[in-house]
């Protein structure tokens, strides 16, 4: 029985999808539109993959013969997870907690078969150490860059970057959100090359 060839990025997220974008193969999106409450006493590394793919799978009918990518990535500070701060203040108040400390993101990538419901699924870790900022320069950040949803209240595509003492990871797009040297490992298990696939 052929792999399938069609790939589908279970996510509404266009990082996500500008970030896919990187390797030149055609896909569609689709919103999974899961529960995403946390399990009581879950660990943020479980959360991540069960959430991965959970959103995955949960287009298998619409998509009953692709590779679906599923992702999900938290922040955490201080053994607390953190969620997307959603208005101005709140992210004010994130990006002070973390002035001269170390967060910590994890990414959960699954790669889901729906054809022969075969599911892998990995936890890519990434660390940022935060330099010491004013409130003013918070502030300004802030509203300059809206990152109001995306957890850890940065964009560390864009001005994040600003907010950074040094960085941590083996991939620096798990940061974004979807870490791509794995999604390639992982397509490959299900017979996927990203090379043979690209396009001009």
């Amino acid at each position: 029985m052929a792999n399938p060839t069609s790939v589908v990025l279970a996510s509404s997220s266009p990082f996500r999808r500008t970030l896919l974008e990187r390797l030149s193969i055609p896909f569609e999106c689709a919103n999974p539109a899961i529960d995403e409450t946390p399990i009581p006493n879950e660990t943020p590394e479980n959360l991540v993959c069960r959430l991965a793919e959970a959103k995955a799978q949960a287009l298998q009918s619409q998509f009953p013969s692709h590779l679906i990518i599923g992702s999900d990535q938290v922040a955490v500070h201080n053994g607390q997870i953190l969620g997307k701060p959603h208005t101005i203040e709140r992210a004010v108040a994130q990006l002070k907690q973390f002035q001269g400390q170390r967060v910590a993101f994890y990414t959960g990538l699954s790669v889901f078969n729906s054809k022969s419901g075969k599911s892998t699924t990995l936890m890519e870790p990434f660390y940022v150490q935060f330099k010491c900022l004013s409130t003013a320069d918070i502030q300004r950040y802030v509203e300059l860059e809206m990152p109001l949803n995306c957890a850890g209240s940065f964009k560390s595509e864009g001005l994040g970057i600003c907010l950074f003492e040094s960085m941590q990871g083996d991939d620096p797009t798990t940061l974004v959100g979807l870490p791509l040297i794995q999604l390639c490992n992982l397509l490959t298990k299900h017979g996927y090359n990203v090379l043979h696939h690209a396009q001009r």
